[in-house]
């Protein structure tokens, strides 16, 4: 057999994650590896502990990445925080609800499912309705950036309610974290997962946890074995943290992918150099260059105004046009990489990403000009020029 060396071809990642992971993050990844518990490799997770505190605007302990994906992230959360027939209310609104849905059921838990149109916020109301109709409930689950979707809840109002009625939270923040205003200390929020392939400019394969103390409590006073002995906290705590609960000796729990934690140390780095508040901002500012764009295209965004994320863009695709088509052109013509609409939103929408390093006025200006001469040759006329001057003018402000 013959083989050879893997040569990517070169992207513009545009779609719904992976976004572009930025160039100092690809030099991290290729410094020495060390050992995981050599003693300068655990100063460096102590930095990257507190780097992460500070990118989720939080001061708890138990913050830390864990070894693998955002879905794993997610099911730190829960089954370490769902015992056996606990009652989870489960706000949906998108795929990732769905998700957490099954996370429960597979826990043990009860789930109990409230819904809500997909492209729209979850409604308050449907929560505190749900929360008086189950008093019993333990927990409550919401996603504050729907992937799926590019719909924003307010989830600093439903951890109130859930707080309200005596509620544990766990919070999905892999697409909101550094592209979205998040506070977990003043919001309150329990439990909350992230990931590191979206707006904090790395590769995929870690997925930043927080716990608060009243979270911690929970965990550490289960009458049941948390079901997965890779992802129990109980255990996972001796390594991050040490046998001390600081910063001392640490236990030997797994082979942390040591190279992986350099690059998110750095995309750390580079987010406190940004500043957290100025990158929500840049997200934020493009996301209205790439909306006037696209407007000017005679395309629409389906998520309301008021309800959408800056940088997960769910674009409706105009009647007689081939969506496949249309993505299938863009990766081969121009190497850029857009994604397609999931679930009830399949073959319905188009998902732009302006995620983390992938956030830049080039590919913006990319991304309209591509996608303009694209419709065009498909026969959907498309005003090319006027979305890069729409666009244009809004960057140079």
């Amino acid at each position: 057999m013959q083989v050879s060396s893997f040569q990517p071809p070169p992207r513009t990642l545009m779609g719904p994650g992976p976004a572009d992971v930025h160039p100092r993050v690809t030099a991290a990844l290729a410094r020495p590896t060390i050992g995981h518990l050599d003693p300068a490799f655990g100063a460096m997770m102590e930095e990257l502990k507190g780097l992460l505190r500070y990118a989720l605007r939080t001061d708890n302990p138990l913050t830390m990445p864990v070894s693998a994906p955002g879905s794993a992230g997610m099911e730190t959360c829960f089954v370490n925080l769902v015992e056996p027939g606990d009652k989870v209310i489960v706000c949906s609104n998108g795929v990732f609800g769905g998700r957490m849905r099954e996370n429960v059921v597979r826990c043990g838990g009860e789930a109990v499912v409230i819904e809500d149109d997909w492209g729209r916020a979850v409604d308050p109301q449907k929560l505190e309705d749900a929360l008086k109709a189950h008093p019993d409930a333990k927990l409550v689950a919401c996603v504050h950036a729907e992937t799926s979707t590019g719909a924003c809840s307010d989830v600093k109002t439903l951890v109130e309610l859930a707080h309200r009625h005596d509620c544990l939270t766990i919070v999905d923040a892999v697409t909101a974290l550094g592209g979205s205003p998040l506070e977990v200390d003043a919001w309150g929020i329990d439990a909350i997962y992230a990931g590191s392939q979206k707006c904090l400019s790395c590769t995929p394969g870690l997925a930043p946890v927080s716990f608060s103390e009243r979270a911690l409590a929970k965990v550490t006073s289960r009458s049941t074995p948390v079901q997965s002995w890779f992802l129990d906290l109980n255990l996972v705590l001796g390594y991050w943290q040490g046998n001390d609960g600081g910063s001392g000796k640490r236990s030997y729990h797994h082979t942390a992918p040591v190279n992986a934690l350099y690059g998110l140390h750095e995309a750390l780095v580079m987010l406190a150099e940004e500043g957290i508040e100025q990158s929500w901002e840049r997200h934020h500012r493009n996301h209205l260059a790439l909306r006037a764009g696209l407007e000017a295209l005679g395309l629409e965004l389906v998520v309301p105004e008021a309800e959408r994320l800056p940088q997960l863009n769910a674009v409706a695709v105009p009647g007689g046009v081939d969506e496949a088509a249309v993505r299938a052109r863009l990766l081969a013509t121009y190497d850029l990489e857009i994604g397609a609409g999931l679930g009830a939103l399949a073959g319905k929408v188009w998902r732009i990403g302006l995620m983390g390093y992938s956030s830049r006025p080039e590919n913006i200006l990319l991304c309209l000009g591509a996608l303009g001469s694209v419709l065009n040759d498909m026969g959907h006329q498309a005003d090319t020029g006027a979305a890069l001057s729409a666009a244009q003018s809004l960057l140079a402000r």
